[in-house]
């Protein structure tokens, strides 16, 4: 597929920014709702819009083309990723949990060789070392801060670059509208089974808010948090598209940068809507964060 920079990086800004307003949204509602319910509503207003875009772009028989286990596969890693990410979120200040997330460009870069046999030298791995230094400024470790939470921000950076790079990977014979929708499927099907089998087994208890938000059990929900629940289901739609456009149509290295656009967003976020203000280690770590990043980037471009 042809590089277009310029084009990938606007998808990927205009992403980062829809997705910033749907986190401030779950992070409002993660002490009343479980994350399953929400997640559920989420993709059902997103479903219709998503198969529209299927339908205009390729056609509906592209969703029963070749690639049903790659792209549900990626569905799957995704739906891991964004658990992980929302489940940080009622223990976590947003900035916090976001800028922790934005550890991923360090993890596309590392995981460039292995899923598509770009050389990675020793440069890029110091400079992927230098944001994990960064990582451990805001942690803490060794005062006794360190929250679990932390780790699952951690563990969805890892399993979102590994989605993405697989979208770049698979950009050659399936449309964003085509993955997009399987994502949403699965993300559909897993909150529904999700919380049957948290009802089955008797899991609607837990100590940590993180683990509340994903066991709680289904309530009925008011009006107006309805509509802002299902206000993420377009948000999904638009987002998902504008982030998996961007990697299809530029490479990895060039929009990853971009995805930093993002801790714009979530400091202002958390101060205006839960009069949150970044801790000084938040701030320095995340600028570690983005200097290694870049660094890391950078040297991979130059050495490509």
């Amino acid at each position: 597929m042809q590089h277009q920079p310029a084009l990938g990086i606007v998808y990927l800004c205009a992403g980062v920014l829809v997705f910033s307003v749907q986190d401030a949204i779950i992070k409002q509602v993660s002490g009343a709702y479980p994350l399953t319910q929400a997640v559920f509503i989420r993709s059902c207003v997103a479903a219709p819009l998503l198969l529209a875009l299927v339908q205009w772009q390729s056609g509906w028989r592209a969703l029963w083309g070749s690639g049903l286990w790659p792209l549900t596969l990626r569905a799957l890693i995704m739906l891991g990723a964004y658990t992980a990410y929302y489940m940080a979120f009622p223990a976590l200040p947003l900035a916090d949990a976001v800028a922790l997330y934005f550890t991923v460009p360090l993890f596309v870069t590392a995981l460039a060789g292995p899923v598509l046999g770009e050389r990675v030298g020793w440069k890029v791995w110091a400079a992927v070392m230098l944001g994990f230094a960064g990582v451990m400024v805001m942690l803490q470790p060794g005062r006794g801060l360190v929250d679990p939470a932390a780790l699952l921000s951690l563990l969805a950076a890892l399993l979102y670059g590994l989605s993405m790079l697989m979208a770049r990977r698979y950009a050659s014979t399936l449309s964003a509208a085509v993955m997009a929708s399987y994502q949403n499927g699965v993300f559909l099907v897993g909150a529904g089974l999700g919380a049957l089998a948290f009802h089955a087994l008797g899991l609607e208890q837990a100590s940590h808010p993180s683990l509340q938000f994903l066991v709680r059990p289904w309530v009925t929900v008011g009006l107006g948090d309805g509509l802002m629940i299902a206000s993420c289901g377009v948000v999904a739609a638009v987002g998902i598209v504008l982030l998996t456009s961007a990697y299809r149509v530029a490479w990895a290295s060039t929009v990853t940068p971009f995805e930093y656009t993002g801790i714009l967003w979530a400091p202002l976020w958390g101060y205006l809507f839960f009069a949150e203000v970044p801790r000084a280690t938040t701030v320095a770590g995340a600028a570690v964060i983005v200097v290694a990043g870049l660094l890391a980037l950078r040297v991979g471009r130059s050495s490509a």
